[in-house]
């Protein structure tokens, strides 16, 4: 008999969709209005001190140590060896920053590993 796959539930895969889409869609606002907006941008290497230039600041600071790309792939392989809906939603978290980041070699191969996790057999019920 073969053992069954690792499949989220519904409710599992609602909750994944909701942390995909919000990951994306704040990696799309700080990029495009805060990275790429030149009075955003100008202003906070000037030094103004808001909650946007912060996370501005941080967001720069991760990409140019890949923190998205490198996370993705260690939650992904981790997700690989053992799958848990956990591992899932931080990889599609950071895949998604990555993505749109451009931390994109990491973070797509991550985005192939978690495709790969699915065909993984579940974990055993203890």
């Amino acid at each position: 008999m073969q053992p069954a796959l690792f499949l989220p539930t519904a409710r599992q895969v609602n909750w994944l969709l909701l942390v995909a889409l919000l990951s994306l869609g704040e990696a799309l606002y700080l990029r495009y209005l805060a990275i790429e907006y030149a009075p955003v941008s100008l202003a906070c290497q000037a030094g103004l001190d808001t909650w946007l230039c912060a996370t501005f600041r941080l967001t720069i600071w991760l990409y140019n140590h890949s923190v998205f790309g490198w996370v993705a792939l260690g939650a992904a392989l981790i997700n690989l060896l053992r799958p848990t809906i956990l591992l899932v939603a931080v990889a599609l978290a950071a895949s998604a920053f990555g993505l749109v980041l451009h931390n994109a070699n990491l973070a797509g191969l991550a985005a192939a590993l978690l495709l790969l996790s699915l065909a993984r057999p579940a974990p055993a019920a203890l």
